[in-house]
Order: C-alpha cells, then sequence, then structure tokens
C-alpha cells in the first residue's frame, strides 16, 4: 500500500502546473506605471556641445496616461510641450515610439520613431534599437547618423528616471528626480 501512494505522489508531482517566470520587462514595466499620474523635474546628465538648450532649459516628464498596455510620458524642455514617450508592452517585451508634434497641433514628419526590445534587460533597464520603421523614415529625412540610435530607459524605484539616446560618437541623457514629484502631470 506504501508503494503504491508513493507511486502516486510521484506522477503527481510531474502534473503540477507552475506559473511562467515574469520577464524583466514586466517589472519595468510594472514600476513605470507606479509613476502614473506624477510629474518630475530633469537634468541632463549627459550631452555634446548640441544639447546646450537642454543644459538651461527646465524638463519635466509627465507620466500622464497608463494603462495596463501602454505608459505615455510627456517630456518638456522650456516651453517645448512638442515630446512624448510612449512605451508600450508587445509579445516579446517593450515597445518605446517618440511622438513628436509641431506648433499647428499636427504630428512632425520625423515622429514615432523607436523600437522594440531585443533582449530581455533588466527590471532597471530596457533598451530600444532604432527599428526599420525608423531607420526608414530617418534616411527619407536626410538623419541616417540616426539609423544606429539604441534608446534606453532606467526606473532605480522611488529614486531616478532616466532616458537616453546612445550611438556611436553620441551619448544624451536626462535624469528626473523621482524623490520630489512636482506639480503638472495632468495638466
Amino acid at each position: 500500500m506504501k508503494k503504491i501512494g508513493l507511486i502516486l505522489a510521484l506522477l503527481l508531482t510531474g502534473c503540477t502546473t507552475t506559473e511562467p517566470a515574469a520577464l524583466p520587462a514586466d517589472g519595468f514595466f510594472r514600476e513605470l506605471s507606479a509613476l502614473c499620474g506624477k510629474s518630475f523635474e530633469g537634468k541632463l546628465a549627459a550631452g555634446d556641445d548640441s544639447d546646450a538648450s537642454f543644459n538651461s532649459a527646465k524638463m519635466r516628464a509627465h507620466v500622464r496616461e497608463c494603462s495596463s498596455r501602454e505608459v505615455r510620458i510627456a517630456f518638456d524642455v522650456g516651453e517645448d510641450k512638442s515630446r512624448t514617450w510612449i512605451i508600450s508592452k508587445t509579445d516579446t517585451g517593450l515597445r518605446l515610439k517618440h511622438r513628436h508634434m509641431l506648433k499647428d497641433g499636427t504630428e512632425d514628419p520625423v515622429s514615432q520613431y523607436g523600437g522594440d526590445t531585443v533582449t530581455p534587460g533588466s527590471v532597471i533597464r530596457q533598451e530600444f534599437p532604432a527599428d526599420a520603421f525608423s531607420k526608414d523614415m530617418f534616411t527619407k529625412e536626410g538623419r541616417t547618423v540616426s539609423n544606429a540610435n539604441i534608446w534606453a530607459f532606467e526606473v532605480t524605484p522611488r529614486q531616478v528616471l532616466t532616458y537616453e539616446l546612445a550611438r556611436p560618437g553620441r551619448l544624451f541623457r536626462v535624469s528626473f528626480d523621482l524623490t520630489k514629484p512636482v506639480s503638472g502631470a495632468g495638466e
């Protein structure tokens, strides 16, 4: 009788189901979503001479729109409120798109560029190499240097949100202080 019980126990062990392991992108998205409804001031953390206007401008990230599949972050540089970062879930990770608007309210010809994650990344950092759409658009607009772009976001919970653009010979980073939310997300 003991042998039958042992055999049944061993057979049933093989029948148990386990939850699939959470992807690092899921943890990252959860951390990003926790910022929804808040705004944060930023500062230039890395740049070159072409970024001088960012050095002196008041920068803010407004985490305004969040759903279970997408987070939209408005990025203001001084009075320029034309930029929005859109991070959305895909079947294999995350996607980043940059939306740029013209002053007349229409979409800029250089807009909707970005890419999908191609590596698991981590709960803190996700990287987005330029996708085919972006490369085609950059080539069409005479910005082929941007075809090598890799954008990244980092979220150190309750400390810092960082946006990064990197390519050979170029590094641009803006860091936002998560310890001091400011008014403005609902605007």
